[in-house]
């Protein structure tokens, strides 16, 4: 068994990111965000900044209609984006601090990616980054990670990939420290011709309040609205407007 870095499915082994994933339905959570930018944007502009963009899955539903820039802070899983040619600028960067020079119509941070920045100074700062880079009017979008009364601490998972030359497994228990959900990811690749993997990815996520989120990014100058439903599993999208 290998032991790897942290969420080092973002790094060395960004590779098999997306096969991962191929459940998720990303072409279809675009056209829900786009609903929301319709109904809620007032900037006449179409720049759209993807924070944690990843591989690049949602954003390449949008580089039709938005000129597009993705932040991440993984160098790796930054390559595998660049490589699907997408008509989009990539950039490698901290959520919780960085300077673009420029403002944006739009900005998305999706698949619950803004609870990996783990403590309420982290995230202070990463509402105060997000409305410092947002145009008047503008519109910000972020799809929360779970809270405190609906996260299931001491629950089994299990996500697979069945393809013919790649099989993936990974499993894990839903762990509570604190108000830091933690899992102990156990992934097993089997590639056609070679040894299979095992190792083991940490990752920490804190469950933040919604009324601690909406509370920021008012104190910011944004007018908050709450989609309660989100995109999938409850999870919500807290949606911000800049006055």
């Amino acid at each position: 068994m290998l032991f790897m870095k942290e969420q080092d499915l973002y790094k060395k082994l960004a590779k098999y990111y997306d096969y991962l994933y191929a459940w998720k339905d990303y072409k279809k959570e675009a056209e829900q965000i786009k609903e929301e930018i319709v109904k809620y944007k007032k900037s006449t502009g179409n720049k759209l900044l993807d924070m944690a963009c990843g591989t690049g899955s949602h954003l390449e539903h949008f580089t039709d209609d938005y000129e597009c820039t993705g932040i991440d802070i993984n160098s790796e899983i930054l390559e595998v984006a660049k490589s699907k040619g997408l008509k989009a600028s990539f950039i490698l960067g901290d959520m919780t601090d960085f300077d673009l020079g420029t403002e944006f119509d739009i900005i998305l941070c999706l698949f619950s990616s803004i609870g990996y920045v783990k403590t309420k100074e982290n995230l202070t700062k990463t509402i105060e980054c997000f409305t410092k880079h947002l145009k008047k009017g503008g519109v910000l979008i972020i799809e929360p990670w779970l809270t405190k009364e609906i996260y299931r601490a001491g629950s089994p998972h299990m996500t697979t990939f069945d393809g013919e030359k790649l099989k993936i497994a990974r499993v894990n228990i839903s762990e509570l420290k604190g108000d830091i959900s933690y899992f102990e990811m156990h992934y097993l690749i089997a590639e056609e011709n070679k040894h299979v993997i095992h190792f083991v990815d940490q990752h920490e996520l804190a469950l933040f309040p919604i009324e601690l989120m909406v509370s920021l990014c008012q104190n910011n100058g944004l007018i908050t609205h709450h989609n309660k439903e989100g995109l999938f599993d409850n999870r919500g999208l807290l949606i911000g407007v800049k006055e």
